[in-house]
């Protein structure tokens, strides 16, 4: 599917990962409705789009809310804003030890990965089947194929992504609805901000990701390894490993690897 006339609904829209799938999607004809808790960003944002002669239209929400998802819901219908293309790409993880970080975020992240998505997919998912057409774009991660001792909630909120991307996939298999689940690798974005924790030099950026993701969406993949070439290659090649080896082999391993990238001693820094 193309992109031009359509409306696609982005979520965590108002920074990184985020922001590049909107401006892309303005880019390829769409009309994008932002949303995401930072009017400012969101606002900043729409204007941009704007200004390189797209649309863009402003929903403020939080989706880790208890309410957040109904109160984004009726303000989608209250605006008469029917979605074409749904990419929940809105996602936050703790870093460090579980048993000695503070347990309100490690809470929020479970309900903005996994509550939130499934909120907006059970919500508009009935009305791209009804129509034959559209798709839903889930972004999940790397981290998704295994237990990441230091980061252990995200990841296991990925893996949840993960695993009901594909059983959706199958269910709306031949409704005309198309269901892709991207799984970038390390991406330069502020995820780690307020934390001693640092991205990985080697991440790819969020132009990248979002233009690699919604070229694969186009040609109708069922899974995308979004980045650059070199990172495409090493990312979807890494996803197999955990599939061949006991998982407690890779929990130590991908524990050993976060030991050596200091998230056993990760502090708050703001």
């Amino acid at each position: 599917m193309g992109y031009e006339g359509l409306t696609a609904l982005v979520t965590g829209a108002s920074k990184g990962l985020g922001r590049a799938y909107a401006v892309e999607l303005a880019r390829r004809g769409a009309r994008v409705v932002v949303l995401a808790r930072s009017e400012e960003g969101l606002r900043g944002l729409a204007a941009d789009i704007r200004e390189q002669g797209g649309s863009a239209e402003v929903v403020v929400g939080d989706l880790a809310a208890p309410d957040g998802p109904e109160r984004i819901l009726r303000e989608l219908r209250e605006r008469g804003l029917s979605i074409d293309l749904l990419v929940n790409n809105a996602g936050a993880g703790s870093v460090g030890p579980f048993l000695t970080r503070p347990l309100g975020p490690q809470l929020s992240s479970v309900a903005l990965n996994i509550d939130g998505l499934l909120a907006l997919t059970y919500a508009i998912g009935p009305d791209l089947v009804a129509r034959g057409s559209g798709g839903i774009i889930n972004v999940s991660s790397t981290a998704a194929f295994q237990p990441m001792p230091y980061q252990a909630s995200y990841a296991a909120t990925k893996a949840f992504v993960l695993s009901f991307t594909e059983a959706l996939a199958e269910e709306l298999r031949g409704t005309g609805v198309h269901v892709m689940a991207a799984h970038p690798g390390p991406v330069a974005t502020g995820f780690f901000d307020g934390t001693s924790a640092t991205i990985h030099p080697v991440a790819d950026t969020p132009e990248a990701v979002a233009a690699r993701t919604l070229d694969d969406f186009t040609r109708r993949r069922a899974v995308s390894y979004p980045g650059r070439t070199a990172s495409r290659v090493l990312n979807r090649t890494m996803t197999w490993v955990p599939r061949l080896l006991p998982r407690k082999v890779i929990a130590r391993a991908t524990g050993a690897l976060n030991r050596r990238l200091g998230l056993h001693e990760v502090v708050d820094t703001a």
